[in-house]
């Protein structure tokens, strides 16, 4: 009987995303190499290995019946490319030109989604595999259906398996999703703690950077989250099991936009009650509560119940003991922070409330809207709309799918100019590592180098100690799940594992020796053709752009700023509308920050301007977090009296001069560095009468620090136009 422990670990690893996916490939791989043992038919082996590969490529999530569909969509798509490879291969010019205009369209479905971008990068490469295929054979083209009918049957019996696997396992991904998302708010959360920790000359920008990248990450945990859950969802009423995992989507939302927030600078806090211990309190809270963030995550995975800390509740009293002997003291000068403390408090005794909540979802009330944005395209003239809007230099895909069809052509000329050994790899490697981005590139070109140096090495000592055939096919196996595993997050190790599972393949039918040299020639040329092409045709640097970046991020603040202020002229309403406001708005933070990450990967000229666009992160996701503070706490509609005033009025004039600034941005118009008006607004949102209600405080005070981030902005954005006037 097996003990507690060893069932534990058994069910660790089977809520592991990547242990679902290697459980597949390993049934495929094992199954082909079996049965190729079997029927004594090695020579099978490497083109069903190809396939299997190939299909594993362009699998993404879906239900069971929407994964049958892409799976019969894929196998089409297959099956059309391999033929037409095996039947223009003698025609050199005509196939050189076909496989340009193959690229060139296949590239472009990326506009419809991820599930045909994966589709058509899958076909691309299975294109190659034929090719790869017929070199083997001489160039000789007999039984042209022969290859093909293998590599498709590959690609169908993993996908069947794949199909087989969805409808058994429905939930799984969903699972895997949430407890990431969990996963990675918890690591927010810790990470705003240290915002409060009571340290004078505290490195605050620092620790917002940091703050940032990781909101960055939980955003794109949540947009993953809500694409697998729509797919299980479609335009039909949600089951029982899916409405659960909807109810905790939505409350992760809640809790994101509250961990997030932000009542008041963390540095004039830490001036004023640096002698006091409720920073330490706060810090103390929201550190508890972003542990109870994972262990929620933990309990999602492992299909558990989820029991909140009670002892928490300690944390949140002594958090408003401190606050009250504060009160007592009665000191004039903190009678305004005391007030946004006290905002704060609220704040996380909501996110302890809502945390208890995710003990029992089920009890949560039904979302008075629930409906999620579908982006995938709805129909035919959906589609060829969604391309034909693509179809601009100016568009990112466009110039890729300009880039690559050259890339890959100048490859194809090479392998007839120079006729080296295994030529078609070439090929191959320029289609993995050319990427829409110069940075994104040379990453992927050194981690291929290095993993095929490496894969080479270790197949070389690995044919000296198992020289056995059987051995050797076990290690083929283990190759290929390796690759799977890591190939979305270790490049380098995925690729080395692919390189060896070749090698071991080639030598069941052969001997590999020959191709150590080939494969680190073809590898080095293919590289060198994809770097040069992403760096001299059509580049996309992102330092070029960044204005536009900046302008996007700042636009969709104002928008979300506008929805807030809906919010409270009718009253708290999480409807399509104001989500998606919401999440535009992280999106266009999150991708700040990934356009920064690639700009530090380029020439030094081009990131010159690398260290004004984290300064401008830093600020921007400051501004949100006040946005944030704001969106958290709409719960009660503002008095009819002043809502002109603030709806109309302040929060208007904000939102206005957030969009000033992005569109100067924009169009790289000079910027004023201040704004009498914007200054004005700030002093005047900062004069609170002691009689004037708290949920208009709060409305107020958010607005006034709305108001005092935008001098810091203009700055910011005037140095990267480089032409400052004055207002």
């Amino acid at each position: 009987m097996s003990s507690p422990t060893f069932r534990h670990t058994l069910r660790r690893l089977w809520a592991l995303d990547k242990f679902s996916y290697s459980v597949r490939v390993f049934i495929a791989l094992t199954g082909t190499m079996a049965l190729c043992w079997y029927q004594n038919e090695l020579a099978l082996l490497i083109p069903v290995f190809l396939g299997i590969i190939a299909s594993a490529l362009a699998e993404t999530d879906d239900s069971w019946q929407g994964r049958l569909n892409a799976l019969a969509v894929t196998l089409v798509c297959f099956s059309v490319a391999s033929l037409s490879v095996e039947l223009l291969f003698p025609y050199p010019i005509i196939f050189g030109c076909a496989l340009a205009i193959a690229a060139f369209c296949l590239t472009m479905l990326g506009a419809l989604g991820g599930r045909y971008g994966a589709i058509a990068s899958a076909t691309l490469i299975l294109s190659v595999y034929t090719m790869i295929g017929v070199d083997q054979r001489g160039g000789e083209v007999t039984d042209f259906w022969h290859e093909p009918m293998l590599l498709v049957a590959g690609a169908a019996w993993y996908g069947l398996l794949s199909v087989l696997w969805q409808m058994l396992f429905s939930n799984q991904p969903v699972q895997q999703s949430l407890a990431k998302l969990f996963s990675e708010l918890g690591r927010y959360m810790e990470l705003k703690s240290t915002l409060f920790e009571p340290i004078r000359q505290l490195d605050l920008e620092s620790r917002r950077l940091a703050l940032a990248q990781q909101n960055g990450r939980v955003v794109a945990a949540l947009n993953a989250a809500k694409e697998i859950i729509l797919n299980r969802v479609g335009d039909s009423r949600p089951g029982a099991k899916v409405n659960r995992y909807l109810k905790l989507y939505f409350l992760a939302q809640d809790i994101h936009e509250r961990a997030s927030s932000s009542h008041y600078p963390y540095n004039a806090l830490t001036e004023a009650f640096f002698h006091s211990d409720v920073l330490f309190r706060c810090l103390r809270l929201l550190r508890q509560q972003g542990t109870a963030c994972r262990r929620l995550s933990e309990t999602i995975q492992l299909r558990q119940p989820f029991v909140y800390d009670e002892s928490f509740a300690h944390a949140l009293e002594d958090l408003h003991a401190s606050l009250e002997h504060l009160r007592i003291q009665s000191n004039p000068a903190w009678r305004g922070l005391l007030r946004s403390l006290r905002a704060l408090a609220a704040n996380l005794g909501t996110l302890d409330r809502l945390l208890k909540d995710a003990s029992n979802p089920d009890s949560l009330t039904d979302a008075t809207d629930s409906s999620l944005l579908d982006r995938s395209p709805r129909n035919l003239k959906d589609m060829w709309n969604r391309v034909r809007l693509q179809l601009t230099p100016t568009s990112l895909l466009f110039r890729h799918a300009l880039r690559l069809p050259l890339a890959l052509s100048v490859g194809y000329g090479m392998v007839h100019l120079v006729h080296p050994s295994q030529g078609y790899w070439i090929l191959l490697t320029t289609l993995f590592v050319c990427q829409p981005n110069y940075g994104a590139t040379r990453r992927k070109l050194v981690q291929r180098i290095s993993g095929t140096a490496i894969g080479l090495t270790a197949g070389w000592a690995l044919f000296d100690l198992f020289p056995g055939p059987l051995i050797q096919s076990s290690f083929a196996v283990i190759a290929g799940m390796v690759f799977f595993v890591n190939r979305t997050t270790r490049y380098t190790l995925a690729t080395a594992a692919m390189t060896l599972m070749i090698l071991f393949c080639f030598n069941q039918v052969g001997d590999s020796y020959g191709l150590f040299l080939p494969r680190l020639f073809d590898t080095l040329l293919g590289s060198l053709i994809a770097g040069l092409a992403v760096f001299l045709f059509l580049p996309d640097w992102q330092g070029r752009r960044l204005n536009k970046v900046l302008a996007n991020t700042l636009t969709c603040n104002s928008i979300y700023l506008r929805q807030i202020m809906q919010q409270y002229a009718v009253g708290k309403n999480d409807d399509l509308a104001y989500r998606l406001a919401r999440r535009n708005a992280h999106n266009a933070d999150a991708a700040l920050s990934t356009t920064l990450a690639n700009m530090l990967m380029e020439p030094g000229h081009f990131r010159k301007d690398a260290d004004v666009g984290f300064r401008f992160l830093v600020l921007s996701h400051t501004l949100l977090s006040y946005l944030s503070g704001l969106g958290a706490h709409r719960e009660t509609q503002l008095p009819a009296e002043v809502r002109e005033y603030l709806i109309d009025g302040a929060g208007a004039s904000l939102a206005a001069s957030i969009d000033e600034i992005a569109q100067s941005l924009s169009n790289k118009q000079p910027v004023a560095i201040q704004s009498d008006a914007e200054e004005a607004l700030a002093t005047d949102l900062e004069q609170i009468p002691d009689e004037v209600d708290e949920s208009q405080r709060l409305v107020q005070t958010q607005l006034a620090l709305i108001g005092r981030q935008l001098g810091p902005l203009r700055t910011l954005a005037a140095h990267l136009i480089k032409a400052p006037v004055a207002a």
